[in-house]
């Protein structure tokens, strides 16, 4: 026999009380009607979670147990803007947002009253400054020429770009002002993996095309590449360098699949795939199976592009691949013109946990590598590295500058510019700034001419900012920062500079077999340029 225990059912009980209460006074008028079918609903509720089998709270707690799931619609809310810590990175803090938002805005990003940052605590960094500061150089003199050698047209790109984020995972909106923005700001927009849309077009900053697996934008009926497609787009005078898509840090090694449903006649257009199909993005390249067979698709990319900057994007995995497509550029002849490391910190508009949270390395973990080990077979001074994995400030770009990168890339950043706020709403097609939607009603919210204003802001403050820091430590350009110019914080009593903390190889140890460290030394004996697989 069933007890009934009144303390869980009391708000039901309540309910049926007044809707019998209003039944016998004989409601008058619409208003007395309305009072009556109120309760008179919550009963016919609390009737329904008493019989249905999906949820157990309703069942022991009918129409109260529904205050559950209000309270978690508006938990993320509540918790980001009246519980979270200035410094709680979820996955990026409150202060670093509100640094994005007042410089985008042109508003004084100075703080009162001294750091809130505990500067005795493990991992804090900082960079040293000099007694005889230099003079202020002019932020637009950071750029940084990429193209080698064997590249026909070199591109001066800044020191600071928009990272990868596609057409389709970004709203129509978000690219018009991203784009603009970088017109203003004379600053590049990577397309991410989704191609170029015609709103990539409108307001003609310069693009890097990335290509990825799925070749959206030049591949033929079968999902291949077809160098006719590509050359067509590529030698466009918009285009300014092309970005091979190996893997990126939210999801590396893993594919995408846009549902047929969201594939809208502007998205069919802009990836070449029909509509009505899910749209798939495969897990690996189908141009190439090889490192040898990669370099020489690299160079084909070069001609069909007339001679623009080619590199390739990933993040770092297996030691040994890397290595293997490095012995392959050593093997062929042919160097890539830059390589952008993405972090496991990165991010996407969604990812399984797993993924996001265990697989990848770390951005600096894979720039340290990435760079040591193109030091070390001796190309690192023909091709150039950017880095990309959530940076914001000026001193995250000065980090990943002091340990090898050349230039630094930003997607997050970029889009709390555009007003984004963190909602974590991007996979569900209901951003509430209008960012990452492909809701007309609500991607209207997003002006392009303000937010690409915010966006060309940003960026530039964020530069002077840097320059600023540059100054302080007697430097006078970006290329000067080395290792020992940041200090990481090893425990409350220690210190280290940056050359003290990480291992950094000479030139052309690898290629000559003179590395003792065994990370490098063994991982660089597995590697072969005919195979991504390792040596038996």
């Amino acid at each position: 026999m069933v007890k009934f225990r009144l303390g869980r059912y009391t708000v039901l009980v309540l309910c049926v009380a007044l809707f019998a209460l209003g039944l016998m006074l004989t409601p008058v008028g619409l208003g007395g009607r309305i009072l009556v079918a109120i309760p008179g609903l919550l009963v016919l509720l609390g009737i329904w979670d008493l019989c249905q089998p999906w949820h157990s709270v309703l069942r022991n707690y009918p129409v109260i147990g529904h205050v559950r799931w209000m309270v978690e619609m508006v938990r993320p809310e509540i918790r980001q803007y009246l519980l979270e810590d200035e410094n709680e990175a979820t996955p990026f803090s409150r202060a670093q947002r509100s640094l994005v938002y007042r410089r985008s805005k042109g508003v004084s990003s100075d703080h009162p009253f001294g750091t809130i940052l505990d500067v005795y605590a493990d991992d804090y960094e900082f960079i040293v400054h000099s007694m005889r500061p230099a003079d202020d150089a002019d932020p637009k003199s950071f750029r940084i020429t990429i193209g080698n050698d064997q590249c026909a047209k070199p591109y001066s790109a800044s020191i600071f770009n928009i990272s990868a984020m596609s057409f389709g995972s970004l709203s129509p909106n978000a690219i018009r002002a991203l784009n603009k923005g970088a017109a203003i700001g004379n600053f590049y927009h990577d397309t991410g993996e989704g191609s170029i849309s015609t709103y990539h077009r409108e307001n003609g900053g310069d693009i890097v095309w990335e290509v990825a697996s799925g070749y959206f934008g030049c591949r033929d009926a079968n999902g291949k590449f077809d160098p006719v497609k590509f050359a067509e787009q590529a030698t466009t005078d918009q285009v300014r360098m092309i970005e091979i898509k190996l893997s990126q840090g939210a999801k590396p090694g893993h594919g995408g699949i846009l549902p047929a449903k969201k594939v809208t006649k502007e998205i069919s257009e802009t990836r070449g795939v029909p509509m009505g199909v899910d749209c798939i993005s495969p897990s690996r390249h189908s141009a190439f199976t090889t490192p040898l067979e990669m370099m020489a698709f690299i160079q084909q990319l070069r001609t069909l592009s007339g001679g623009k900057p080619v590199g390739f994007k990933l993040c770092v995995g297996h030691p040994h691949e890397f290595m293997a497509i490095v012995k392959a550029m050593l093997a062929s002849g042919v160097i890539p013109d830059f390589i952008v490391i993405d972090g496991g910190e990165g991010g996407t508009g969604a990812a399984p946990v797993e993924f996001s949270d265990h697989i990848g390395s770390p951005m600096r973990e894979g720039l340290l590598f990435v760079h040591n080990t193109l030091v070390g077979a001796g190309l690192r001074d023909r091709i150039k590295v950017g880095a990309a994995g959530r940076l914001i400030s000026a001193f995250d770009i000065a980090t990943v500058l002091a340990i090898g990168a050349d230039w630094a890339n930003a997607a997050r950043g970029y889009m709390f510019a555009l007003g984004c706020i963190q909602s974590m709403s991007c996979h569900t097609n209901r951003c509430p700034t209008g960012v990452a939607t492909q809701d007309l009603t609500r991607q209207r919210a997003l002006v392009v001419p303000d937010k690409a204003e915010r966006v060309a802001h940003f960026h530039d403050r964020t530069v002077n900012a840097l320059a600023d820091m540059l100054a302080a430590a007697g430097l006078s350009h970006p290329d000067d920062l080395e290792p020992h110019h940041l200090v990481h914080r090893i425990s409350t009593t220690e210190v280290r500079q940056f050359d003290q903390v990480h291992h950094f190889l000479k030139e052309g140890q690898l290629v000559r077999g003179e590395c003792e460290l065994p990370y490098f030394r063994d991982n660089w004996a597995r590697a072969r340029a005919d195979s991504f697989a390792e040596t038996g």
